[in-house]
Parts: C-alpha cells; structure tokens; sequence
C-alpha cells in the first residue's frame, strides 16, 4: 500500500537548508560525495535527521553485527515497512559494501526463504521483533541466540527499528526521488 499523502514544505538542500540542517547536510556530503534526497527530506525537522544519523551510525559501530548481517536487519525492516527507497539504497549498499551473498539479497528482496542458516535466523528474529513490538517469546530469542547471535544483539534489533522507522516512515510521507546512487537497485513493495 504506497502513501497518498505527500508533504508540501520544500527539502531542505545544500542551497536552503537552515542553521539546524545545514551542517548535518554539509556532513553527510562530505562523507558520501552527495546528500541523499532522504536526507533533504528528513531535514526538514532537523531533529529527525539528526537522530537518524546519529542513530544509524551507533547501530553500524556497535552493534556487533557483520557488515552482511547488518544488511539483513535493515532490509528486512525496509520490506516490512514498504519502503521503496530504503530498499534500493540497501539493495545497493548490500551488493557494493557489505558482500551480502547475491543469493540472499534476492530472497529478502523478493520475500522468498534465506538460503543461508545464520541469516535466514537473524531475519526471521528481525520481523518477530517487527511484527510483536518488541516482544519476543522465549523460544523466538532461543533460536536467535542459538544461531550464533549474543543477548545484547536483542537490543541492536531495537536499535535498527528505531532508525529505520525514522527513514521508512519519512520516505512515506516525503516520497524522496531515488538517487542516482541506487537507481540500479529499485524496488516496489
């Protein structure tokens, strides 16, 4: 189901952002090359790209996940949610960055079942944290740990829900364009 409501107050960019977003915009430029149209949106509550960034890059750090792993949790999340362009930018970062086997880029793409043991569990435990609120069962969080995964990761899930709520959530009401960067990666829910 695609969002009909779109937000009318204009992105904010390199050339109008305020005080608040300007420096956040600057960052993400300098880091990237380019500021993603996700970032232009979520800038226009500066609060929302801030606490996005910030947390994205704590759940990057620390959470003690593999760079394939933590792709897995956050395009999960993104399937979950329909979000089109989280999605494509994962799909991208999932094949260019994090060496997510190709395989299982298109079973999670495709909502079809992980050819992979340890990341079939870790997406499954994603969408049982997904679809109960944060309340797991016992047996869920055993199958969890028993693929490999620490207790502390339980939180990390949070954490990247938290995060991609904050971007799936703004993508609905922005409806950013797909960068250039991940037009190679598009996907429709």
């Amino acid at each position: 189901m695609a969002a009909d409501y779109q937000m009318r107050l204009a992105p904010q960019t390199l050339d109008n952002a305020d005080a608040k977003a300007r420096p956040l915009l600057e960052q993400a430029n300098a880091k990237l090359g380019f500021v993603p149209k996700m970032y232009e949106g979520m800038a226009k509550a500066p609060g929302v790209l801030d606490t996005y960034l910030h947390g994205y890059t704590l759940f990057r750090e620390e959470s003690g996940f593999a760079p394939p792993e933590q792709e897995v949790v956050l395009l999960t999340i993104s399937r979950l949610n329909g979000c089109d362009y989280c999605m494509a930018a994962h799909s991208m970062l999932a094949e260019k960055m994090s060496q997510v086997p190709a395989d299982v880029l298109e079973a999670i793409r495709n909502d079809q079942p992980i050819p992979d043991e340890r990341l079939a569990a870790l997406s499954t435990f994603t969408k049982v944290m997904f679809e109960t609120r944060g309340m797991p069962t016992r047996d869920d969080v055993k199958a969890f740990l028993d693929a490999g995964f620490e207790e502390a990761q339980v939180l990390q899930i949070v954490l990247a829900l938290a995060v991609k709520t904050l971007s799936n959530y703004s993508n609905h009401v922005n409806h950013p364009e797909l960068d250039e960067a991940f037009a190679g990666h598009a996907w429709k829910g």
